[in-house]
């Protein structure tokens, strides 16, 4: 049961994101009440003093953190906030400040209204721009992506990490996400179409490094494939 003190949860999946963490608080908690708002710190069990962090921080913010031991992956890390969140809307973004956590109270006026599914702070809507400085290999492989995704979504940035949701609308135990692209997970497998873009500036990460590579594009295109063969088997039970 939601927690009725707190009518926001910010999860935040982390690895390795202990410099972020100090700026990440400050910004959420400037745009957010923190008499009815909370923090939850996804982390899978970084090295590098990220959950350590996380409890200095609770001494000034509502900030909870939970570590993953034996488990990674941005997307069940995600999965693990969602059901572990206090608050009636859940906020999901990324650690790094390349989404703006000015721009959360965006997303929460659109999910005023009860038809929205889900707000999503996207790039590539009018007034949305990504920083100069994102590298231009990130913008190539963004692009390819949101192509191979076209079909399954007329949402532009379905690839976004910044999100907003309502916990009584989600289906959590249906979800079978591989790697890091939660948001198109939960798009196709809920069957959302009232989806509404809030426009945003994308910055590129403020430190730390970024966990997009190789094996992380593999995974991406297996989870493709599962969608699409979920889209194409619930078509043909319709068709029936």
């Amino acid at each position: 049961m939601p927690d009725e003190s707190v009518a926001v949860t910010v999860v935040v999946p982390t690895y390795n994101e202990r410099e972020n963490l100090a700026p990440l608080a400050r910004r959420v908690f400037t745009a957010l009440d923190p008499q009815r708002a909370e923090l939850l710190i996804v982390d899978d069990d970084s090295p590098d003093g990220t959950a350590a962090a996380v409890a200095t921080l609770a001494g000034s913010y509502p900030i909870r953190g939970l570590v993953r031991c034996g488990q990674r992956g941005l997307a069940t890390a995600v999965i693990t906030g969602l059901r572990a969140a206090r608050g009636e809307i859940a906020v999901v973004m990324d650690a790094d400040l390349s989404h703006p956590p000015e721009s959360i109270p965006a997303l929460l006026e659109v999910l005023r209204d009860p038809r929205v599914q889900m707000a999503v702070g996207s790039r590539f809507v009018p007034g949305g721009e990504v920083d100069l400085h994102w590298p231009w290999f990130r913008r190539l492989n963004s692009l390819a992506g949101r192509l191979l995704a076209r079909p399954l979504t007329p949402v532009r940035d379905m690839m976004s990490g910044f999100f907003a949701v309502r916990r009584a609308e989600l289906r959590l135990d249906e979800l079978h996400p591989i790697g890091y692209k939660i948001a198109l997970e939960l798009i196709v497998r809920h069957g959302w179409r009232n989806v509404v873009e809030v426009p945003i500036t994308f910055a590129d990460r403020a430190a730390g490094r970024t966990k997009l590579n190789a094996a992380e594009q593999m995974r991406y295109l297996r989870h493709l494939g599962r969608l699409y063969t979920f889209r194409l088997l619930g078509s043909r039970k319709t068709s029936k």
